[in-house]
């Protein structure tokens, strides 16, 4: 999904709020449980090994020049939702908070450039503002595609003061980048990507523009990787404890060199500040997608033409494969690169271009970034066995993509196997399998979200034409000594594979 301008971003599980709007905080107290114990020797130890940098002043001395705020204006229709964003409290005029955001142009009631509030003397208009940084000395300049999604007017404003305009050369809201070009000629500073990804620990420095201070640096560290929090197919983030607020968004993060590794975008807040967790798009992935925004405006992404989804543990088992992980094909798509190339329904990829493939969303990001024309070498288990397969990509075309199967989640297949809780019956003439009849919701097929109607195709690998089909591949399983067996089940359109226990059907 998009992020849209200045509104919080909340996922079920993760209420992460897009760094764009200012909200005031109360900071309550914390009770600790425990205070942990730890030896002299330990103390000792920890105390003679380094903290880290004496000051990260020479670093930021180097970079603070590329950074950059970046203020715009966005028609009323682009701004209509307003309900979910925090708002400023009534402050008492003349008191000093009141004074303090006036200084600092985030004035009550729109007074000034208050991020993603309507401004009442623009009843056409409203303002917003983030962070930016350049990226090249002829002026590009790279931020987060909400914080100028809709704008109709782009500002950047240097470190010094100097206000320039600029307009927006490309965005991608898959992964909320976009890239500026100022309109005025110069020798601009910039700043480089890093050449490596940052390890888990290693120190971070964020510089931006938090609720319109410009040229704020925190430091901290990095807390974790390859962060999915739900934004969007491509999800690769860092997650860091460098303290990142509403107006971050768009800016960077440094490494210990100076070099950019990340850009900030999102953080996780139940109350709209930082807490210590935010999430940065990881360099990799911004490199890739500036270029392709440099170059043609938009984004070209690899597209290999699968439905696939996770391998759980019970269709690891079936399949006779030890580790539950890889991205399993559950169709490969008509008139596509993979099913040109000899990719198989059953087939697990587990590599791309000798890179492991941890599981189907990675597999996406990694076909995605690959681009059109590009050839991949995958690496798939087939029938337990390994091989390499040569598939020459082609371009994604609207939602086209590498994805995992949203109904996964609730597979679906028929059998006649009472202790499986199914009834199947023939498919109508002319058409493959067998059809799921009736469930019992308390069954296990009921349980793994098998449903009427669906169409069970294969099971243990062979196809099926009656439940007897069914019935031997269960006694298959248990001979051979596996657990589960997998159908293949068609819900609708959409095809997946489902893994059901040997030992209900005893």
């Amino acid at each position: 999904m998009s992020f849209p301008h200045s509104a919080d971003f909340r996922p079920r599980s993760l209420r992460g709020a897009l760094l764009g709007a200012v909200a005031i905080l109360a900071i309550g107290g914390v009770a600790l449980e425990s205070v942990p114990q730890f030896s002299q020797a330990a103390l000792a130890a920890t105390s003679a090994s380094p903290a880290g940098p004496a000051s990260f002043a020479d670093v930021v001395d180097r970079v603070k020049g590329a950074v950059v705020s970046v203020k715009v204006k966005i028609s009323e229709d682009a701004s209509d939702d307003q309900s979910d964003r925090p708002h400023m409290p009534d402050f008492p005029p003349g008191s000093p908070m009141d004074r303090f955001f006036k200084q600092f142009g985030q004035g009550q009631d729109g007074d000034g450039d208050m991020p993603g509030m309507r401004h009442p003397h623009a009843p056409h208009l409203s303002m917003a503002q983030g962070s930016g940084f350049f990226i090249s000395a002829d002026g590009y300049v790279v931020t987060n595609n909400h914080v100028v999604d809709h704008a109709t007017d782009v500002t950047v404003t240097t470190v010094d003061g100097k206000t320039i305009p600029a307009k927006v050369i490309g965005t991608d809201p898959k992964t909320d980048l976009a890239l500026l070009k100022v309109k005025e000629g110069g020798d601009y500073p910039f700043v480089n990507f890093a050449s490596q990804s940052p390890r888990v620990g290693d120190w971070v420095i964020a510089v931006g523009n938090p609720f319109g201070l410009g040229g704020t640096v925190t430091a901290g560290i990095v807390s974790a990787r390859g962060r999915d929090i739900g934004s969007g197919p491509y999800d690769d983030f860092l997650q860091i404890d460098a303290p990142v607020n509403r107006g971050n968004s768009g800016g960077p993060t440094f490494n210990s060199e100076g070099e950019v590794v990340g850009v900030n975008t999102a953080i996780f807040s139940p109350s709209g500040g930082s807490v210590g967790i935010g999430f940065a798009i990881a360099s990799d992935v911004v490199k890739s997608v500036v270029q392709s925004l440099k170059d043609h405006g938009s984004v070209a992404r690899g597209w290999l033409g699968v439905e696939i989804q996770p391998v759980s543990a019970d269709i690891a088992d079936s399949l006779g494969i030890k580790e539950a992980s890889g991205a399993l094909v559950s169709r490969a798509q008509p008139d596509s690169p993979a099913l040109a190339a000899g990719v198989k329904t059953g087939d697990v990829i587990t590599s791309v271009n000798g890179e492991k493939v941890a599981d189907p969303k990675e597999l996406a990001r990694k076909i995605a970034l690959l681009g059109p024309t590009t050839t991949a070498e995958l690496g798939i288990l087939r029938n337990g066995a390994a091989q390499t397969i040569s598939v020459k990509l082609g371009a994604m075309a609207g939602e086209k993509e590498a994805k995992a199967d949203a109904t996964t989640t609730q597979p679906s297949g028929p059998t006649e196997l009472a202790k499986l809780g199914l009834t199947v019956e023939p498919a109508r003439a002319g058409r493959e399998g067998v059809t799921v009849a009736e469930v019992d919701p308390d069954g296990l097929a009921g349980q793994k979200g098998l449903q009427t109607g669906d169409i069970i195709l294969d099971a243990g690998g062979k196809p099926v034409a009656s439940a007897a089909d069914i019935t031997a591949a269960f006694d298959a399983a248990k001979a051979s000594g596996h657990k589960a067996v997998l159908l293949r089940v068609k819900s609708g359109d959409a095809f997946r594979f489902v893994a059901l226990s040997t030992q209900a059907a005893s």
